[in-house]
């Protein structure tokens, strides 16, 4: 709660040191806000969002290749298929993949969620 309350008084400090143009004050607190999210970030391992994916083998391929930006393939697990698709039959595989996201050390979230595979 102490990390809220800290978070609100800078934000607080910094709006009204800008709208009473005191450019020290400006300056001061804005590096107390760097300073402050940089400890918080060193201090807060980054949490991991896992998505499975469900494709057939000749699929594989593509979907790896043309994963977004910052995710990475975890695992590969051949499901196999009871299933006949016409004259060839094709595996199937879940496909585990995942992201770090970064969140400030107060504990509330950056509010962004991880966006799509593709």
């Amino acid at each position: 709660m102490l990390s809220v309350v800290c978070f609100f008084c800078f934000k607080v400090s910094l709006e009204e040191a800008e709208f009473y143009n005191i450019t020290p004050l400006i300056k001061l607190i804005k590096d107390r806000i760097v300073e402050r999210d940089s400890k918080a970030t060193q201090q807060v391992p980054p949490k991991h969002v896992y998505r499975v994916l469900q494709c057939q083998e000749e699929e594989l391929t593509q979907m790896v290749s043309t994963m977004s930006d910052g995710w990475k393939f975890e695992q590969m697990v051949n499901i196999g298929s009871s299933y006949s698709y016409g004259t060839e039959d094709q595996a199937e595989f879940l496909c585990v993949v995942s992201k770090e996201l970064h969140t400030p050390g107060s504990g509330l979230g950056t509010g962004a969620e991880p966006q799509n595979l593709r």
